[in-house]
């Protein structure tokens, strides 16, 4: 087990140091079986963090993102942090004045991450295969720039299905209804 973990956290250091050694715009956490976001990147990253527009965490077991990650990296355009354990955004997302696309499919969401809808810039959420029931359908609607939202495989009510254009200006993405059996 500890020679496991340890290869993981050496991946995990090679991918930071290639990104912050060939002063890349994008650093791919994908598949490290991180459960937090590890602190020390934090410190090997200052020089470069303005730089990074795109970041993956996919695949891991992250429960929870810091504001602490969002203030560090505020130049995101992309987040993918598809396939994790996460239930909620911390509020400071509101503060990735650049975030175009957030990809939180295969997550514990129950409810719509209300902070993205004050996200300006924000063109394409993937929520696919989460808990979601209900959708702020106000508040998206309000969305200037958004074009795709993706709730497939979610629980949602009757209400968003009846969000359609020229209703809602962007793109919904929905399951199939189920049919209705009949008696």
């Amino acid at each position: 087990l500890h020679k496991r973990m340890g290869e993981a956290v050496a991946r995990v250091a090679r991918k930071v140091n290639d990104t912050v050694e060939n002063k890349r715009d994008s650093l791919d956490l994908a598949n490290c079986k991180l459960m937090t976001f590890p602190v020390g990147i934090y410190k090997a990253m200052r020089s470069v963090s303005e730089g990074i527009h795109r970041i993956s965490l996919a695949n891991n077991e992250l429960k929870s993102i810091t504001s602490r990650f969002v203030t560090t990296f505020s130049q995101l355009t992309e987040l993918n942090l598809a396939g994790n354990y996460l239930h909620r955004l911390p509020e400071e997302i509101t503060s990735l004045l650049h975030l175009r696309a957030i990809d939180l499919s295969r997550n514990r969401f129950r409810r719509f991450p209300e902070p993205l809808a004050t996200v300006p810039a924000l063109e394409t959420i993937d929520l696919e295969e989460n808990e979601i029931a209900e959708v702020p359908t106000d508040k998206l609607a309000s969305m200037a720039l958004l074009r795709s939202l993706n709730l497939r495989a979610n629980p949602v009510g009757p209400e968003v299905r009846l969000l359609v254009r020229p209703l809602v200006p962007f793109e919904l993405l929905l399951s199939p209804e189920e049919p209705i059996p009949k008696a």
